[in-house]
Formats: structure tokens, sequence, C-alpha cells
């Protein structure tokens, strides 16, 4: 199962024992979808600082 933000994440196994090769995979798949929504909420926080200079800007036109 992938990471779903709702539900804690829990080791169903001890950390010294062995992984299976399919945890990896799991776990790149898990990395790889939570890069990809860190990217897209880094380029949405970029768009909404690009909007509030715009406002900033223009409240500071004294033509307004």
């Amino acid at each position: 199962m992938l990471f779903h933000p709702d539900q804690p994440f829990e080791m169903p196994f001890h950390p010294d024992q062995p992984l299976e090769p399919a945890v990896g995979v799991v776990l790149a798949a898990e990395a790889a979808l939570l890069e990809a929504r860190l990217r897209m909420l880094r380029e949405a926080l970029d768009s909404i600082d690009a909007r509030i200079a715009a406002v900033t800007e223009e409240l500071r036109r004294p033509d307004r």
C-alpha cells in the first residue's frame, strides 16, 4: 500500500529484519509520489508569491 497522508506510517516488521525486494520498489514509488507532491506544492507557493508581489506592487502605485 502506498503512503496516504491520512494514515500513519507503521513499520510492519522489525527494523533488523531483511527487506523483501518488493518493499524497496514500494518505498521508491512512495518517495517518487512524495517528491511529485512536494514539487506541486512548491510551484503553487511560487505562484502565490508572484501574485502577492504583483498585488503589493499595484497597491504601491500612486495612481491607483
